[in-house]
């Protein structure tokens, strides 16, 4: 007879099916893109005149941690090995906060012209939303991983733990302007910031208060996520 621990690890990450919870979050989160990338094309053909041109590029790059959730949990559910889900998971923390940093975007409302303010609040309300979704989904399909493979604390202390790095993540990459390639291209200077900055959170109030408060609502938020998926995408019973 196969032990817990066993059973555990050849857990299912959705209660769909091999796929179905997947199909289900991917079918969403690409609906809310094409909704997002249409209504902006569609402002940019009536006004006559590009905007916001940098949500595009956000919004891919809000993809990132999604295909590595889906990567991580593929990798999973064929029992591959920890130091390869290990790999995957330090690149997907890396460019989760890409995700939820558009809804930082708001601060862009009112610097173009040619459209209405209410039609361009809705617009990066869309993207914003539909970062934020991508990096939710995306930590709901590693939080089942972790829970799978370690447990129901370790599920929960990652998935709390990767929500306040990615709101200090979303600090760098606003108030800096550091980025998730920083690591790569400019790792001297982003080591630079960090010790400087974080080393001493007290001696910046703001950092503090950023944090704190950005921590809340994105925990806040999956809170919310996490209760919908225990009723649409059930975790699946061991396999015995």
């Amino acid at each position: 007879m196969a032990s817990g621990g066993a059973n555990e690890a050849r857990r299912p990450v959705w209660g769909l099916g091999p796929v179905g919870g997947l199909v289900l979050l991917t079918v969403l989160v690409a609906g809310l893109s094409v909704a997002a990338l249409g209504l902006r094309a569609f402002r940019a053909h009536h006004v006559g005149v590009s905007a916001f041109d940098f949500m595009p590029w956000n919004l891919f790059l809000a993809w990132i941690p999604y295909l590595l959730a889906l990567l991580i949990a593929a990798v999973h559910r064929s029992r591959g090995p920890r130091p390869l889900l290990v790999a995957l998971g330090l690149a997907w923390l890396l460019f989760l906060p890409n995700a939820p940093y558009l809804v930082t975007d708001v601060i862009h409302l009112g610097t173009a012209w040619g459209a209405p303010l209410w039609f361009d609040a809705g617009l990066i309300a869309l993207f914003a939303g539909t970062g934020l979704a991508l990096g939710l989904a995306s930590l709901l399909i590693v939080h089942r991983v972790v829970e799978a493979r370690l447990g129901r604390l370790w599920g929960w202390c990652v998935a709390v733990g990767s929500l306040v790095l990615s709101a200090v993540g979303i600090y760098l990459g606003r108030y800096p302007r550091f980025n998730s390639w920083d690591v790569i291209t400019n790792p001297h200077g982003l080591l630079a910031t960090v010790l400087h900055r974080l080393t001493d959170p007290l001696g910046n109030p703001f950092l503090l208060k950023f944090g704190l408060l950005t921590s809340t609502l994105l925990l806040g938020s999956y809170l919310l996520v996490w209760l919908v998926g225990r009723f649409l995408v059930r975790p699946a019973h061991p396999v015995r």
